[in-house]
């Protein structure tokens, strides 16, 4: 049978024993889960018990059925294996062209497995893969790796010394300026001595409907065109994803000196307009993406990628600094070590907090150095938030989410993503739900932020979606203005398959649900769906005519509850058989 969008191909690596083979699978599979976390997912679940760093658990790197062709922030890349920092499932997207050489090169994924005895590179280019030694390359940082490799039009994704020695949040970088930065796959290729993956094509998707899919792209541009928050003069197009410091500023939700206040005094001076002063960005995306979101500084001629809003507020207002040069520069260096630096960041306020010393700007850089060379107090930093906080005896100063650190949004802000943290497979992230969208933005229709009335149902919806979105593949940004309807008219277009939104949202349903059945295979003490007791027993930073009270304990686990219905789950967040069944998902990996 003829496959449009999808290639048909799925390469297996194992490092171990260095086999290569082929994997062909029918296009029901396809249909079911259409493609990036779906897949992943479904690659996964089957190893959903051993150890993150057994040999045969997989990493799993997919594309999508829009990659590779014209629809809009198509660009991106899904990676997933068990994460090294939370135990649960572990994924993250990234930019870069990765996801499109992979696709050209007649790719729909990679699933590596094994470990190698000696550092190794993945080569692809097209159908010819080889293994080289990456023996003179291990202990180098990113931007030395993309240097000497020269990938040219090639992608290169690729880990730094983070990921050699141990630490649990390190990332994997993605040409250069791109992370997939969250749960620390970095120490999932690190583990394997994989220390790189280049990849070129030549060929060309396969789209069914050429004419259907351009009339999509013209939809989804038109609509992102006149959406204030993507291509404003104040939206992310202009300013970066740091347009929304202001915002958090305002609203009373931007996290301080480690999540004890929700104010910070002098955020006025380290928002999107003082880098675009003091730095002179010009504007960076993905491949194929007509956004732009990232800024690249030009001040100096080293055209690095300038802080993404969670970089600019945790690396000032949660560990009390007032340096904006130190915030670039710490941004620069995870990003060369290869570390999340919203983990990095959060795990150096929550040393502060435990030490009650405030840090220097040398001192930051120096820990950020131990983290991810394994010296000094980075040895216990290294191992994120939680462990180094239950090592002092005071677990309660881990802001984290089954181990995952909270991004730059106070829960006791905005309920949703009260909800949304706690509930997230992955810990603590606000790109499962992302309901900021509603919550701060206001799209597409606005919901009250201190209240938890509908938000089970608005949050179980919204993870269906995203989890749809990140299989097919596009950027989350994008639904700030258009959404499922348009983009099942490119699915359709470009694969063949008659697909309405409603389709996609069941498929959404049953990825989502397939990563519930991953976490639900792990062994826990309590329930991993909770929030850190802090935003229970103590108020925000009241103030601008707002009023940031704790929030309500009943309430919170109320709502959890109701999520857990709607969601499919036992009283205490477990899948459930027939739900499973209903899915068409296995139930034997529990």
């Amino acid at each position: 049978m003829t496959l449009f969008g999808w290639t048909g191909n799925i390469l297996h690596i194992d490092l171990g024993t260095r086999e290569i083979r082929v994997e062909h699978p029918h296009r029901d599979l396809y249909t079911r889960f259409l493609g990036g976390k779906g897949l992943a997912g479904h690659y996964l679940l089957p190893h959903a018990r051993l150890d993150w760093d057994d040999p045969a658990m997989p990493v799993c790197l997919f594309t999508g059925p829009l990659n590779a062709t014209i629809a809009p922030t198509s660009g991106r890349i899904h990676l997933a294996s068990k994460s090294p920092l939370t135990g649960f499932m572990g994924d993250a997207s990234a930019g870069g062209k990765l996801a499109t050489q992979l696709k050209r090169a007649g790719w729909d994924g990679l699933v590596i497995t094994g470990k190698s005895d000696t550092p190794v590179g993945i080569h692809i280019h097209d159908d010819q893969v080889t293994l080289k030694d990456a023996a003179p390359l291990w202990g180098k940082d990113t931007e030395t790796l993309h240097r000497e490799l020269a990938p040219g039009k090639a992608a290169l994704a690729a880990i730094g010394p983070a990921g050699e020695n141990g630490c649990r949040f390190a990332s994997i970088t993605v040409d250069r300026h791109h992370s997939a930065g969250r749960t620390g796959l970095g120490l999932s290729l690190g583990t394997k001595k994989l220390k790189y993956i280049i990849v070129q094509g030549s060929q060309k998707t396969a789209v069914h409907d050429s004419a259907g899919l351009k009339a999509a792209r013209e939809d989804i541009l038109r609509l992102t065109a006149a959406s204030p928050a993507l291509m404003g003069q104040y939206g992310f197009t202009c300013l970066g994803t740091g347009a929304v410091f202001d915002l958090m500023d305002n609203r009373r939700m931007m996290p301080t000196d480690n999540f004890k206040a929700t104010w910070f005094a002098d955020a006025g001076q380290f928002n999107a307009h003082a880098y675009t002063r003091q730095f002179q960005p010009k504007k960076y995306g993905c491949k194929g993406c007509h956004i732009l979101c990232k800024k690249i500084e030009t001040r100096t001629g080293s055209h690095q990628a300038l802080p993404e809003f969670e970089t600019m507020s945790h690396f000032t207002a949660l560990i009390g600094s007032r340096d904006l040069e130190l915030v670039v520069e710490a941004n620069s260096l995870c990003n060369r070590l290869g570390m999340d630096t919203i983990s990095a960041a959060s795990t150096l306020a929550c040393h502060r907090e435990l030490t009650g010393k405030d840090y220097t700007p040398d001192q930051v850089l120096s820990l950020l150095w131990d983290m991810a060379h394994d010296q000094g107090e980075g040895r216990s930093l290294k191992r994120g938030s939680r462990a180094h906080a239950r090592a002092q005896g005071a677990p309660d100063t881990s802001m984290s989410v089954k181990g995952l650190e909270l991004p730059a949004y106070d829960p006791r802000g905005a309920y949703g993503m009260a909800l949304g943290y706690a509930v997230s497979t992955r810990g603590g992230c606000h790109l499962r739900a992302y309901p900021i969208s509603h919550e701060v933005f206001r799209k597409p229709v606005a919901t009250d932020r201190f209240s938890f009335s509908g938000k089970a149902r608005i949050i179980k919806l919204a993870e269906d979606l995203n989890a749809a979105v990140d299989s097919l593949i596009a950027c989350k940004f994008t639904f700030f203005a258009a959404g499922l309807e348009e983009y099942a008219k490119a699915f359709t277009a470009v694969t063949g398959v008659e697909t309405t939104a409603q389709d996609l949202m069941a498929a959404g349903e049953r990825i989502y649900y397939q990563d519930r059945l991953f976490n639900g295979a792990q062994t826990v003490a309590e329930n991993p769906d909770d929030l850190p007791s802090r935003f229970f027993t103590q108020a925000g930073s009241s103030g601008n005519a707002l009023e940031i009270p704790p929030i309500d304990r009943e309430a919170f686990l109320n709502t959890r509850e109701r999520y857990y219905r709607v969601r499919g789950l036992d009283t205490q967040g477990m899948p459930l058989k027939e739900k499973a069944l209903a899915l068409e998902l296995p139930w034997n990996s529990l």
